[in-house]
């Protein structure tokens, strides 16, 4: 069994690589992931929006493989970006890890995130049967 994506032909189809919903059938197991930002295994910090979000993204990665799931199994993603102007940027790395998943998402500008030097942050909900 996998997730089960809701794009009702009444409504307007998604505006990019998202569905509007997901739904996961029968009972399974859920992982909620904490918000990722971009601080590599060593502590450090990159120092760009695209190498911020690569890191979040091998994060975010890491937490589902030890789970035992891939992307395919998120459900849904918030992402959260410090500017508009690196939207671009964060999208296409977003789309590199994603691949053909397509969990419900919702993307927010935000002031700040809890340290002045992130400048992104994702966090997920997955499930698998």
């Amino acid at each position: 069994m996998s997730v089960q994506l809701h794009n009702p032909a009444d409504i307007a189809a998604p505006l990019g690589a998202y569905s509007h919903g997901v739904s996961g059938p029968g009972s399974g197991r859920w992982l909620h992931i904490a918000g990722q930002v971009g601080v590599h295994p060593d502590g450090s910090l990159a120092d760009s929006i695209a190498g911020q979000a690569e890191a979040a993204w091998r994060n975010l990665v890491g937490v589902l493989a030890d789970a035992g799931m891939t992307t395919g199994n998120l459900v849904k993603v918030n992402h959260y970006l410090l500017r508009c102007e690196h939207l671009q940027e964060y999208a296409a790395v977003r789309s590199r890890f994603l691949g053909d998943a397509r969990p419900a998402s919702t993307l927010l500008i935000v002031q700040a995130l809890a340290r002045p030097e992130w400048l992104v942050e994702v966090d997920a909900i997955a499930w698998r049967a």
